[in-house]
């Protein structure tokens, strides 16, 4: 029996005193060691739906329950540091003036066997031996896996990468979407992959979800979506792939 990790019930967020709804009444479930993939165009709710399973913003209804445990209600908030979700920020966000070494182990001060567990990720992104490098002196492709390294050191219950493949020269976002998808795979992480290009999105998710302006226009099996869209908006996504 498949167990949800992440489950959303019925959210909504808006701004500027409830004018803009950013959000409205969406709903989703991810089981453990699945990707899902969240697509839309710029506006349709991507980046807050991600802020709000972080934690990064607050909900103004619904609830979001992590690995059978409330972090986000009308009652219940649980600060992003405690909710164990890691982050692949689109732009990385290394610390340039670290060694790879040093970023990788930046989330995992307290682990008992830092220096193991840094080996044994940069071994996993392919990446043993470059400790000691800068992330300027790595390729585009490189510092992306760097990141992956960071986020998925302290063993997250839930990774989101936001647009994780937008910087990357066409060869080299196809082979680090390969592996990507391996290292996952390979760990069985429960993952969401948050971006606008289609193919992207049909190379690495089990699930997708199609957001327009804030509201669900269909989710479910890839495969599924790929071949039923429903209404003329999820069409349009998907014609050109």
């Amino acid at each position: 029996m498949q167990t949800r990790l992440l489950e959303i019930q019925n959210i909504y967020k808006r701004f500027n005193k409830g004018e803009v709804v950013a959000l409205n009444n969406v709903s989703l479930g991810l089981e453990k060691g699945k990707i899902l993939a969240i697509v839309g165009e710029s506006g349709s709710g991507k980046t807050t739906l991600i802020r709000l399973i972080t934690g990064l913003e607050v909900l103004d209804e619904g609830k979001i329950i992590l690995n059978d445990k409330v972090v986000s209600s009308n009652q219940i908030f649980i600060a992003p540091q405690h909710r164990n979700v890691g982050m692949v920020f689109q732009d990385y966000a290394l610390f340039p003036h670290l060694t790879i070494f040093k970023n990788i182990a930046y989330g995992i001060s307290k682990h008992p066997n830092k220096k193991e567990r840094v080996k044994e990720v940069l071994e996993l992104v392919g990446l043993t031996g470059m400790e000691k490098r800068y992330p300027h002196e790595l390729s585009g492709g490189q510092q992306q896996r760097v990141a992956l390294a960071r986020a998925i050191a302290p063993n997250p219950e839930l990774l989101i990468l936001d647009e994780p493949f937008s910087n990357l020269d066409v060869i080299l976002r196809n082979q680090l979407r390969q592996d990507i998808v391996s290292i996952l795979k390979q760990t069985n992480t429960t993952a969401i992959f948050v971006t606008h290009d289609i193919k992207d999105a049909l190379e690495v998710s089990d699930e997708i979800l199609v957001l327009q302006n804030g509201n669900v226009s269909q989710q479910g099996n890839t495969q599924e979506v790929y071949k039923n869209p429903k209404g003329a908006y999820v069409e349009l996504l998907f014609e050109n792939v």
